[in-house]
Order: C-alpha cells, then structure tokens, then sequence
C-alpha cells in the first residue's frame, strides 16, 4: 500500500516546456480542450469560429486550467485525415492570439510535424502527438530542436481503422512497450526526459474491456518512469457502461475515472469540463495526501 501510494504522489516530476517548469508531483494538473473542429466526438463545430475558441480558452484560464490543448483535426474512431494547410488555418490564429494573452502552456494536438513546428514558432510549447512520434518522422526532432514537451501517446492503427477489431496479447503489457519505443525515440532525438509525458490512449484502438483494464492497471505503466497523461473526457465506453450516447451528459462518469486515474498515478488529466474536473482532481489529491501521511 505504501509504495502505491508513494508512487501516486511521486514529487520529483517535473514537465518542462519551453522555459515553464510545471510540478507535476506536488498536485494533479489540469488540460483543458480546445477543439477547433467541425467535427470532433464531442465538441464539434462549437468553437470552430476563432473568437468562440478565444473566448473558450479564456474561461479555462480563469477556471484554472494547467495547459490548453489546441486541436485542428478529429481523431475520433473513423475520422479522415485533414489537409495540412486546413488544419493550420484552423490553430494558428488561436495559438499566436492566445500565446500573447496568457501565461497558460499551449499544446498543440497533431502528429504533423509540420503543423507542430508552425505551432510551435507561433507560441505552443507542448506537442500532444497521438501517434507516439511514428505518423511523422521528424516530430521527435522538432520537439528537440524547440525545447518544447511531448506527449507520447498509445494508438493502434490509425484513428481511421483503429476500432476494427483491436487485438492484444496482454493491453497493458502491450501499450507499456510502444510507449517505451517512444520514449526511446523522443530521447534518441534529443528530448529531455523531463519533456516527456506518456497516454496509454484510452479509446484508441482499444475495445470497451482494454479500456477499463488500462484504468485499473494504469499504475504499472508508472514503471516507465515519465508522468502520465489520461485522457478519460465523455469518451464512448462511458456511454456504453452508462447507456449514455450524448457525450456531454458523460461528465459523471468522466469524473469517476479522473478520480480513479489519479489514484493510479495520474499526473496530467486532459479534459472538456475544466471547472468540474478540477474539482473533482483536488478532492482526490486531499484524499491522497491524507492516505500517504497516515501511512507514514
């Protein structure tokens, strides 16, 4: 019980990104959505128009939110790719006003390079790549060159195909190892350690039972070393365990697995509800630190 609980509050984790250090161990961080889409899962079209996404972005900021994750192109089950000029007319007027309005890291969610590098330049410091750095093979070494933060995510296939019909041998066993070849990959390019985080990728190629299983055993991809990032927000197997098909009325089952998530080691939860969800991380972090201190 012990070494769970020490793990779950490990406070040596630190995220570097492009000058800001984010302390990871001392409580759990907050990503906000920003999905500038016509058609994301859950929030599609609704912050399309740049100043609905600025307008967005701010009330994140003023709920407390950690880091903006900017997204230009669907990764739902079943989405086609977007033309790369499309998807950075859709981020960058967001990204350069937002980088010169507020302190919060901005992320930006593509696995192009060149949409990352642009981003980059235009004020991001973080890239959310749910490839794991294999779509594109310059991602690694643009991350590098820009001191930016990396997320290393879990995807089998590609968001296209990646529900048809996903085999493991062992799920949790079996995304710990791709995760690791791509910390190697980001390490090999030139990344600081402390620029990585990891996604097991809930939803990405994973069947309802992966997914539930990656939650409960999410603790031993702690083993890698590196924080991990959860991203659990009005996802489809909480409608399916729910019978719930609207995603914005998942918000009480995105909160049981936020909660559960960080008792697993959780450093970073990547949400559409700010307000509520951060909430919801705190209690958890109170109940945490009481856990730890008692069993002292």
């Amino acid at each position: 019980m012990q070494s769970f609980l020490d793990n779950s509050f490990r406070s040596d984790y630190k995220l570097k990104c492009r000058g800001v250090v984010l302390d990871l161990g001392s409580r759990t961080h907050i990503m906000g959505i920003l999905n500038v889409t016509p058609d994301s899962f859950s929030d599609g079209g609704s912050f399309l128009d740049p100043k609905q996404a600025l307008e967005r972005a701010r009330e994140m900021a003023d709920q407390g939110v950690d880091i903006i994750d900017i997204g230009g192109e669907s990764t739902r089950p079943g989405a086609d790719s977007v033309p790369e000029d499309e998807e950075l007319r859709r981020v960058l007027p967001v990204i350069e006003r937002l980088a010169g309005e507020l302190s919060v890291p901005l992320s930006i969610d593509t696995y192009k390079s060149a949409v990352a590098r642009k981003a980059l330049q235009a004020g991001a410091s973080i890239v959310n790549d749910i490839s794991g750095l294999r779509f594109s093979p310059d991602m690694a070494r643009v991350a590098a060159a820009s001191g930016a933060a990396v997320v290393i995510m879990h995807i089998r296939g590609t968001p296209r195909d990646m529900q048809k019909d996903p085999v493991y041998g062992d799920v949790v066993r079996d995304v710990a190892a791709a995760l690791a070849e791509g910390i190697e990959l980001a390490l090999q390019a030139g990344v600081d350690p402390e620029q990585v985080l990891i996604d097991p990728g809930i939803g990405f190629g994973k069947t309802f039972e992966h997914n539930l299983t990656l939650l409960d055993r999410l603790d031993e991809l702690q083993a890698l070393g590196r924080p991990i990032l959860l991203g659990t927000s009005r996802k489809r197997f909480i409608g399916d365990a729910l019978g719930i098909s609207d995603p914005a009325l998942r918000r009480e089952g995105t909160a049981a697995t936020v909660a559960l998530g960080i008792e697993r080691g959780a450093r970073v939860i990547r949400v559409h509800d700010v307000a509520e969800m951060a909430r919801v991380a705190r209690m958890t972090d109170a109940i945490l630190k009481q856990a730890r201190n008692e069993n002292y």
